[in-house]
């Protein structure tokens, strides 16, 4: 994890984090037991250059019959979840990202993937984005919808392992190796030092 194979990053690369939201703390219905603990790294890389960040939140139906197919069963076993029952200051920002907006563009969604929809893939097209350097939550839920959308789109991601969370220990270690080893062609997995000292 020592070093970007793929040399230093510009200033068209793109911090992609995704869904850093008071939703999966320990104060909301979907703790990420672990969030607390990557979130100082997640907002180093974002303080780096907060007008090149662009933070994701995962926002839940009004009520399960608005999904289609498997997500409304799934709304139903989480019924707490829709925005007729949450607190809508859960779908918010943690506080040290959400002090960083704007300049950092926000872009909602509401499945796991970030491409899903146009809005990320035009703001990327528009800024001719030339790497993603991607943090989050969770390691094996929305960063990896959005990781494998990212790579669907050809483009450079550069995965932040101290930057990612998960609720699973087992998924979170799973998908890193996974990251690391059969997608190694596509996702250079590293540690934030060597993002911080690769991007300046």
């Amino acid at each position: 994890m020592g070093s970007l194979l793929n040399g230093p990053l510009t200033e068209r690369s793109v911090h992609l984090c995704i869904d850093m939201q008071r939703l999966f703390s320990p104060d909301g219905p979907w703790p990420t037991p672990w969030m607390e603990r990557v979130l100082p790294t997640v907002a180093r890389i974002a303080e780096r250059f907060p007008e090149r960040t662009v933070f994701t939140r995962f926002i839940t139906p009004e009520r399960p019959e608005d999904m289609p197919g498997t997500w409304r069963s799934y709304y139903e076993r989480w019924r707490q979840t829709t925005r007729e029952h949450l607190d809508p200051r859960l779908l918010e920002l943690m506080p040290p990202l959400a002090r960083l907006v704007p300049p950092a563009v926000v872009i909602d969604k509401p499945v796991y993937s970030a491409f899903a929809g146009h809005r990320l893939a035009d703001l990327l097209k528009e800024r001719q984005a030339d790497a993603l350097v991607v943090t989050g939550s969770e390691t094996d839920v929305c960063v990896l919808a959005t990781v494998l959308g990212a790579v669907d789109h050809g483009y450079r991601v550069v995965i932040v392992a101290d930057g990612l969370c998960s609720s699973s220990d087992e998924g979170h270690d799973s998908l890193l190796s996974l990251y690391s080893k059969r997608f190694s062609q596509q996702i250079e997995t590293v540690d934030s030092e060597t993002v911080l000292s690769a991007w300046s």
